[in-house]
């Protein structure tokens, strides 16, 4: 039997119409790769390294997370006290006791006139229609007259129950 003879390409000297092909980086890399007991030994010791330390890291950065929380909660928490103290400190002030039971219980001293406006209007109302209430005196045209005789034809001959007329 003859011996082939290789060429650099990896053909052989048989076929010298049939052209090379080249390699690429990453396939000469893992050709020439070569595992040995030691590396597939570290390779498994970091998977078990991974399954065994990864829900410890989950639950730390749970805790972490869970700890913020309640950082941020104690911290609204000392606002709010802060708060209602400096609420405390405003009621030692007389001024403010005074003001306080004007406004919020009525109350006056012996010869004040105090007026109490029920329904008071505030600057941005309007009338029902949400038109804006107008400063000038306006009359209107309405005939009365008519509209009570209509009331008193609608009521007299109306078959509906008392009950229904009250929503009506």
């Amino acid at each position: 039997m003859a011996a082939r003879t290789r060429t650099r390409g990896g053909g052989s000297s048989q076929h010298p119409a049939a052209s090379p092909r080249e390699e690429s980086a990453i396939e000469a890399w893992l050709r020439n790769l070569r595992l040995s007991g030691f590396t597939l030994f570290m390779l498994a010791l970091i998977v078990v390294a991974v399954i065994v330390l990864a829900p410890n890291l989950r639950i730390l950065l749970e805790q972490r997370a869970q700890i913020a929380q309640l950082e941020q909660s104690v911290k609204d928490a000392e606002s709010a006290v802060s708060e209602l103290t400096d609420e405390v400190a405003r009621w030692d002030d007389p001024a403010y006791i005074e003001a306080q039971a004007r406004e919020r219980l009525y109350y006056v001293f012996p010869g004040d006139v105090s007026y109490l406006v029920i329904g008071e209007a505030t600057a941005d109302s309007g009338t029902v229609d949400g038109l804006p209430i107008s400063d000038e005196l306006q009359t209107t045209q309405v005939d009365w007259m008519s509209g009570l005789l209509s009331s008193i034809y609608t009521a007299g001959l109306t078959t509906a129950p008392p009950e229904t007329q009250e929503s009506e």
